[in-house]
């Protein structure tokens, strides 16, 4: 294939080159004359499996013919070198042995971290032992570091490092595949050595960031028959620039270079004693675009010479040429950002177009997948979906969390209502009975369900054998002691699949089915086969197991994707080739990324040790911007702010940006303009695609229903409403609305208000009914015995105790200054009265009325809020006036006092008060004219139930504002009357 030379082999493919198609044509091109089983005999070493594949389709669409071995640069074991080499234990297992081993070192000594922490640091020690097999790196290497002005960290870092030493024994029975790999490079460099491959070797694709892959490239480019070929390789760079790189390569001290797109290569040519003048073109295909990518190369040069922007600038190509397909969009929000990208994408698969979508923000992928969900596109994602986000992973992960926690309403019905649950035969029926049981569980209040309290739904009868396998596979409690993890796994998929099955089938297939369930399936088989290397952990441990093993796996159907329309990674784009590439989410900390931190080793220990910079990511990071921006047709876009903050653009985006402002000689800032003006209109476009329909505002609404349909009774609390808010008892009473209660009930003011009540009224019950003391310990003991059986949420329950106990003495004193005047008679009693002709009804449920021995009454009222001011009583707030009025016309049976003495309200907030009910300005006779006069407007056919009629302050809530729309209209509107028939 190649001639004969004594000189390295290393080829380049421009940057925005479609590698794929240009590697095979070059390939084609070489092997010309040759007879065709040539092909069969090169060996390809690529860099991902997705290149492999679409190699694969380039050889296929040129007809029948031979394929060369096409391997991963991964792969280093030739067929016989397996057979001496010692088969890797699985990743899982090693993971499992690292948790362990850390899991053991905290428990030994909790303040090296939290026990949280277990798994997360596992797989980072996992990641710095991969990292040190490919670089070689020892830990003899990693011990010799000089730590003198290193604070104590390094000590405690030490001890988890000692926990990776045995994995370097060259005696180990059970190496990891970073060692089995290590030794398959080194036999098969001792091969070429020995004996070079007369056949040829092309390593292609990779640029030599790892070190197991820079040993086998340059070792490649020896062979005599061997050749690298790099991608996106910049020969518009001068000498004088790829001088600085290999300056940077040799000076290791400085720790500079890293980040330019090209280091890597400039380090390879050094070792491999090569000028980049050496590179060959591959293949004879012009790039897309000559003139970008010698913008780019400018705009992209080390930091020591960007002075050469001055000198070299005005000598590019016309900018306008360079830029004339190049899109630059800046949106004002991720949204827009998004929107405009899904549009264009929308636009391409009109047109029969490749487009990808090359992002390393995952957030705005998934907001661009979603809204090209709403024209049926579902792009080729090369990422996938991670298995825990999928529907047999959800399932899987809810269920490893209800055994840490035990079971919730919202967890229980979070499971009765996936998708997977009861799939295994009469699904329909189940998905009614839990709609039911929902309603039945949000309308009680129960935020810790058990079969008992389940039992008290109307349909338990019906659904008996329903409601069992609720409680065997939902409402057993937590898991509280540890356990194998082999057991953690068999009960495990053994609860999952009962769930999944149902309570009349046995059938859990459904769990396993289709693409998701495959991987899930696989994972946990894996899980099964190296569990007993996992020790004795607690269902909480196990849980952070599920969701790592899980988080670790994609989904993907290749299947069901568009053809045209892709979603790339960083490392697809490397290699891969699309019409239109969108580079999406150019800011700092997302593109470049922040390197991640590093619990281990600082990144001059990294340095002296030899193990990679956090700079390496920023210049792989380059070089795939480098490569990408050369496509044919290329958008550059970014949010301007994100969910919170100003952004601030990518480093390189922010150079090109520059270069362009600063050369107006050459048509620069107008060559920048056009490219804003083409990302303006699709930004347009999109905020026309979601600009609402016109609609006009609500009026503020007054409803009036026949007199027929009207309430006949309302209590004392909806006759304040009736005052405040009509409209809140035409939704109630007659449109018979309820609001739909949450789920999980969390403590709320009326929950406490329920609770507080009945202390109170237990407490003095007691003191007149059973002679109970009236003291403070009694007190505080019926609020113990109350808060621990109505409570369940602790920090509550000893927030609303404190509150008793703070008002408890004021209370007590008070109370016997009201059992002194008069002795309790009446707790929580129901009265009610007939008024107006027709007759219309009136309840109220009194907290506590004394009576004196001259047969006058005392009506109090506890409130856990702020009391009622004598004009909010007035008003609004007319429970006690309405109350006494009712005990005056004997609503309460057997009870007939000759009148009311006074009414209070007892607050029990902050430090205790009492407020009186103004009884001198409204007696009873007056409350009662006032009731009937309400009553009398509301039996007129043209009033109307309005929203809001006296809501005292903007602040008062109601239940049905959404449903009458308030805030499309204000209190200062008039209301609209509707007549309904």
């Amino acid at each position: 294939m190649f001639d004969v030379t004594d000189k390295p082999r290393v080829f380049g493919l421009p940057p925005g080159a479609d590698f794929a198609q240009d590697l095979v044509l070059g390939l084609t091109l070489r092997m010309a004359g040759q007879s065709p089983e040539a092909m069969a005999r090169v060996d390809l070493y690529v860099n991902t499996r997705r290149m492999q594949r679409r190699i694969e389709t380039v050889f296929a669409s040129l007809g029948a013919g031979f394929l060369p071995r096409i391997r991963l640069i991964t792969d280093l074991a030739d067929p016989l070198d397996r057979i001496h080499l010692p088969k890797p234990v699985p990743a899982l297992k090693r993971q499992l042995e690292l948790a362990e081993l850390v899991r053991k070192l905290i428990e030994a000594d909790p303040g090296l971290a939290p026990r949280s922490a277990v798994y997360d640091l596992a797989e980072s020690l996992g990641a710095l032992l991969d990292e040190m097999q490919a670089e070689g790196v020892t830990p003899d290497d990693i011990a010799a570091l000089d730590v003198t002005d290193q604070s104590g960290h390094w000590e405690r870092a030490q001890r988890f490092l000692q926990i990776v030493t045995h994995y370097f024994d060259p005696d180990r029975d059970t190496p990891d595949a970073a060692a089995v790999n290590r030794l398959a490079l080194r036999m098969k460099l001792s091969r070429w050595e020995d004996v070079p491959p007369q056949n040829p070797i092309i390593i292609a694709g990779s640029t030599g960031s790892r070190g197991s892959a820079f040993q086998l490239m340059t070792a490649a480019a020896k062979l005599p028959q061997g050749a690298v070929i790099l991608p996106g390789f910049d020969s518009d760079m001068p000498d004088s620039t790829w001088d600085v790189l290999r300056n940077d390569v040799r000076n290791t001290d400085a720790m500079q270079g890293e980040d330019h797109p090209q280091f890597r290569f400039a380090r390879l040519l050094d070792r491999l004693h090569m000028r980049h003048s050496d590179v060959a073109r591959w293949a004879p295909t012009p790039p897309p675009s000559a003139a970008r990518n010698a913008l780019v190369s400018l705009a992209l040069r080390p930091a020591p010479v960007t002075d050469q922007w001055l000198s070299d600038g005005p000598n590019l190509p016309p900018l306008a040429e360079a830029t004339q397909s190049l899109t630059l969009l800046e949106a004002a929000s991720p949204r827009d950002e998004a929107r405009a990208i899904a549009m264009r994408l929308r636009q391409a698969a009109e047109d029969q177009t490749t487009a990808a979508l090359i992002s390393p923000d995952r957030m705005l992928t998934r907001r661009v997948s979603a809204l090209l969900d709403r024209w049926g596109i579902l792009p080729d994602d090369s990422a996938g979906t991670p298995a825990q986000l999928t529907a047999p992973g959800r399932l899987l992960r809810h269920i490893a969390q209800l055994r840490v926690n035990g079971p919730t309403a919202d967890q229980l019905l979070t499971l009765l209502k996936h998708p997977l649950c009861h799939s295994g035969a009469d699904r329909g029926q189940h998905r009614l009975w839990t709609s039911e049981l929902e309603l039945f569980i949000r309308g009680k209040g129960i935020p810790y369900p058990d079969l008992p309290q389940l039992m008290a739904w109307k349909g338990a009868d019906d659904a008996q054998e329903w409601l069992d396998w609720i409680d065997r596979c939902f409402l057993q409690p937590a898991l509280m002691t540890q356990q194998p993890l082999g057991e953690h796994v068999t009960q495990h998929i053994s609860q999952a699949q009962s769930i999944c099955a149902g309570s009349k089938s046995d059938d859990a297939s459904e769990l396993w089915n289709k693409k998701a369930g495959e991987t899930c399936k696989g994972a946990f088989d894996t899980l099964i086969e190296n569990a007993g290397f996992g020790g004795t952990i607690s269902a909480r441990d196990y849980a952070d197991l599920v969701d790592n093993l899980l988080r670790s796996h994609e989904v993907r159907d290749r299947d069901a994707p568009h053809p045209h329309i892709l979603i790339w990674g960083t490392i697809e784009a490397r290699v891969m080739g699309a019409d239109l590439v969108i580079l999406g989410g150019l800011n700092e900390q997302s593109w470049p990324g922040s390197p991640p931190a590093d619990p281990w080793l600082n990144r001059r220990m990294r340095q002296n040790a030899g193990l990679l910079l956090p700079e390496r990511r920023i210049g792989l990071s380059a070089h795939d911007f480098q490569q990408a921006v050369g496509a044919k047709e290329v958008w550059l876009s970014r949010a301007v702010r994100s969910e919170d903050a100003e952004t601030v653009p990518s480093r390189w985006l922010n150079r090109l940006t520059n270069l362009l402002r600063g050369l107006p000689d050459t048509g620069g800032p107008h060559a920048l303009n056009e490219m804003q003006a083409r990302g303006h209109v699709w930004l347009t476009l999109g905020r026309v695609l979601e600009k609402p329909i016109p609609t006009p505002a609500a009026p503020r609404p007054s409803p009036v229903p026949p007199v027929r349909v009207r309430p006949v009774e309302l209590s004392v609390t909806n006759i304040e409403k009736l005052i405040r808010d009509p409209y809140a008892i035409y939704a109630s009473k007659i449109l018979r609305l309820r609001p739909l209660h949450p789920i999980q009930h969390a403590p709320n003011p009326m929950h406490r208000g329920t609770v507080i009540h009945r202390v109170f009224e237990e407490f003095v019950s007691d003191t007149a009914k059973n002679r109970v003391p009236i003291s403070e310990q009694t007190l505080l003991s019926t609020a113990r015995r109350i808060l621990d059986s109505e409570v369940p949420w602790p920090t509550d329950r000893i927030q609303w105790r404190v509150r008793i106990e703070k008002i408890a003495h004021w209370f007590i004193e008070n109370e016997w200054a009201r059992q002194s005047a008069a002795a309790p008679v009446l707790f929580e009693s129901q009265g009610a009265m007939d008024i107006a002709d027709p007759p219309f009804r009136i309840t109220a449920k009194a907290d506590r009325i004394d009576l004196n021995d001259r047969s006058e009454a005392f009506v109090y009222d506890y409130k856990t809020g702020t009391a009622p001011t004598k004009n909010q009583q007035l008003q609004f707030d007319v429970q006690l006036l309405v109350t006494a009025a009712l005990i005056l016309e004997g609503g309460f049976d057997g009870f007939s006092p000759r009148f009311v003495s006074e009414a209070r309200y007892i607050s029990l907030s902050g430090n205790g008060s009492e407020v009186p009910a103004p009884l001198d300005e409204c007696p009873p006779d007056r409350t009662l004219g006032m009731l009937k006069s309400l009553i009398q407007a509301y039996r007129d056919p043209d009033t109307g139930y309005t929203a809001r009629n006296r809501a005292h302050k903007d602040s008062f809530s109601s239940d049905y504002d959404q449903l009458s729309r308030y805030g499309e209209w204000t209190a200062a509107d008039p209301a609209k009357k509707v007549f309904l028939s």
